[in-house]
């Protein structure tokens, strides 16, 4: 496997929605495309990150980015975790882990001592030729979504 990196393509894959179909990461050619890893759906820390990226979506989109959020939960949690939140950008399922092992994301962490494989929370930029321009990987939430926004705002 390839390691990821800055400024070469960013590695494409395909991955059910919750909508029922299946998103292509390179479908967006053409577009801004703003990809976040989160541990699990309904968590408070992955919610308030999810609601923070859906209140500031019509910035995103005017500044011609699309928003994807990745992680491992099925489908049906992914529906769930939407209508709850009125999430309006797509939830991508990765139950078998090939995206986040692609994105580098799936990590050895750790919690009051125990040690424990999961996904490290991660935001990536890709610009509109579908290369990798950023990425911001152990994200704290706090500010996070304005810096990206502010990033996604810089590229042409």
């Amino acid at each position: 496997m390839q390691e990821l990196q800055i400024g070469q393509p960013a590695p494409d894959f395909t991955l059910p929605a919750g909508n029922g179909k299946n998103v292509r990461l390179g479908q967006y050619i053409g577009k801004k495309v703003v990809l976040f890893f989160y541990p699990q759906d309904m968590t408070p820390t992955c919610t308030t990150e999810a609601c923070d990226f859906r209140d500031s979506l019509a910035r995103f989109r005017r500044s011609g980015a699309v928003v994807l959020g990745i992680s491992p939960d099925p489908v049906q949690r992914h529906v769930k975790f939407a209508e709850k939140y009125d999430l309006d950008y797509p939830l991508l399922a990765d139950e078998e882990l090939q995206v986040c092992k692609l994105y580098d994301v799936w990590q050895l962490k750790k919690l009051y001592g125990r040690e424990y494989m999961g996904v490290q929370r991660s935001t990536f930029l890709i610009d509109r030729s579908g290369v990798l321009v950023r990425e911001w990987r152990n994200v704290r939430i706090k500010g996070h979504v304005d810096a990206v926004l502010a990033a996604v705002k810089e590229l042409q």
